[in-house]
C-alpha cells in the first residue's frame, strides 16, 4: 500500500507539472505574439498547429500504453513536454512558431493521456476516487504558472530565460520525485478505451459528448485568449494581462476540490446546469466592462462554473444504460477533445471578422447549449460520485 501512496503522489506531481507548463506557455502568448508582430488571425494559425500535433499524437500513444505500460509513455513524453517548453521562445517567425507548437501539442497530449491512464490505475490499486483531486491539481498548476508568468512578464523578461528556467524545475521534479515512485504496469486500458461509431451513440450519450465539447471549447478558448483579450482589448500590461487565466484557473482548482461535495448537495443535472449559467453570466461581465481590472472577477466566475462540469460529464459517460462504462467515457473525452483543439483557432478567425470581443461570445453559446443539454442526465441510472466511472481529463 505505501507503494501505491507513493505512486499517487507522483500522479499528484505529473498533473500539477502539466498544469505549470501549459499557463507557463499561455501566460506569456502576448509578448510572443508581440515579438513576431503577428496578428490574431495567424496567431490562431500557429495554434492550430498544436491541436493538429495533438490529434496526431493521440492514437499513437494510446498503441504505445498498451504496449509498453502507462509509466515509460508517461515519463517520456512529461520529458519532451518539460524540454519542448523552451520551442516557441526560439520562434523568429509564425512557420517556426507552428513547428514549434506542433511538437508542444504532441508531446502535451501524449503526456496528459499517459498520466490519466497512469491516474486510473493507481485509483484501482487505492481503491477509492481521487480522480477529481488530480484534475484540481492540474487547475491549480494552471493557477501557480500563471501567476508567476504574470510576475515574470511584468519584470520584463523575456519568454525564453522564463521558459528554460520552467522547464527545467519540472524536469527536475520529474525525475527526481515522480519518476522513482511511479506504478509499473501494462495494465493502462482506460486510456484506449473502444469507440462507438456516431451513428451508434445513444442519445443520452451524445448529449453528454457535446456538453464536453462545448466546456472543452471553451477551456481552450480561454487559455489561449484571455490574456489576449486584457491586453489587447482592454489596456492592461503584460503582467496584468496574465493574470486573467491565473484568476480562472484559481477558480477551477478551488470548485473542482469541492466538486464532490457540490455535487452531492445539487446533484449531477443543476450542477451541470448551475455551472454552465454561471460560466456564462461570468464571460457576459468580462465582454462588458471596459476595465481590466473589473474582468477578473468575470474570468473567475468562468472557471468557478467550468470546474465540476468536464469531470461529471466524463463520469456520467460511463453510466449510460446499455453501453459499457469505458466504451461511454472514450466517446465523451474524444468528442470533447475536438472541442478543446478547435476552441483556440475558431475565436482566432472570429476575431479577425466581429473583433475579439465578439469572438469571444462564441464561448458565452457554448455554455447556454451545455446548460441546455444538461437535462440529458435525468436519464443515466443514479449512483452517487463515488460510484461513477473515473473520468479522464484531456
Amino acid at each position: 500500500m505505501r507503494k501505491v501512496r507513493l505512486a499517487w503522489w507522483a500522479t499528484v506531481v505529473l498533473f500539477l507539472m502539466h498544469g505549470l507548463i501549459v499557463s507557463t506557455w499561455v501566460s506569456r502568448i502576448p509578448a510572443i505574439q508581440t515579438a513576431l508582430q503577428i496578428s490574431n488571425g495567424i496567431l490562431g494559425l500557429t495554434l492550430l498547429s498544436a491541436a493538429v500535433g495533438a490529434v496526431t499524437t493521440i492514437p499513437i500513444t494510446g498503441w504505445l500504453i498498451t504496449r509498453y505500460g502507462s509509466r515509460k509513455v508517461a515519463l517520456i513524453s512529461s520529458i519532451g513536454f518539460c524540454c519542448g517548453l523552451v520551442l516557441p521562445a526560439v520562434a523568429f517567425n509564425p512557420l517556426t512558431l507552428s513547428l514549434a507548437l506542433f511538437f508542444v501539442g504532441a508531446v502535451a497530449a501524449a503526456m496528459d493521456v499517459s498520466m490519466n491512464a497512469h491516474g486510473v490505475e493507481v485509483e484501482r490499486e487505492l481503491g477509492v476516487p481521487t480522480m477529481s483531486r488530480f484534475h484540481g491539481m492540474f487547475s491549480l498548476g494552471g493557477m501557480i504558472g500563471a501567476g508567476i508568468g504574470g510576475a515574470v512578464a511584468a519584470r520584463g523578461v523575456s519568454p525564453l530565460p522564463h521558459f528554460a528556467v520552467s522547464g527545467a524545475i519540472n524536469l527536475a521534479a520529474l525525475l527526481f520525485f515522480a519518476r522513482p515512485t511511479m506504478l509499473d504496469t501494462h495494465e493502462t486500458g482506460a486510456a484506449t478505451g473502444h469507440r462507438l461509431p456516431l451513428k451508434k451513440i445513444p442519445p443520452v450519450l451524445l448529449a453528454l459528448s457535446a456538453i464536453a465539447f462545448c466546456i472543452l471549447l471553451s477551456e481552450g478558448a480561454m487559455a489561449d485568449w484571455t490574456a489576449v483579450y486584457l491586453k489587447q482589448v482592454l489596456g492592461a500590461g503584460p503582467g496584468l494581462a496574465a493574470q486573467g487565466y491565473a484568476v480562472f484557473s484559481a477558480a477551477m482548482a478551488c470548485f473542482r476540490f469541492l466538486g464532490d461535495i457540490i455535487t452531492t448537495r445539487l446533484g449531477p443535472l443543476l450542477t451541470v446546469r448551475v455551472g454552465s449559467l454561471v460560466a456564462a453570466a461570468g464571460l457576459i461581465w468580462a465582454l462588458s466592462v471596459f476595465s481590466p481590472h473589473w474582468a477578473l472577477p468575470g474570468f473567475a466566475a468562468v472557471g468557478a462554473g467550468f470546474s465540476v462540469i468536464i469531470p461529471l460529464a466524463f463520469g456520467s459517460g460511463g453510466r449510460v444504460p446499455s453501453i459499457n462504462p469505458g466504451t461511454g467515457i472514450a466517446t465523451v473525452t474524444g468528442i470533447g477533445y475536438v472541442g478543446f483543439i478547435v476552441g483556440p483557432p475558431a475565436i482566432g478567425f472570429a476575431s479577425q471578422l466581429v473583433t475579439l470581443r465578439y469572438a469571444l461570445g462564441i464561448v458565452v453559446a457554448c455554455c447556454l447549449i451545455s446548460a441546455l443539454l444538461a437535462g440529458s442526465m435525468r436519464l443515466l441510472t443514479s449512483s452517487s460520485p463515488a460510484e461513477q466511472a473515473p473520468e479522464i481529463h484531456v
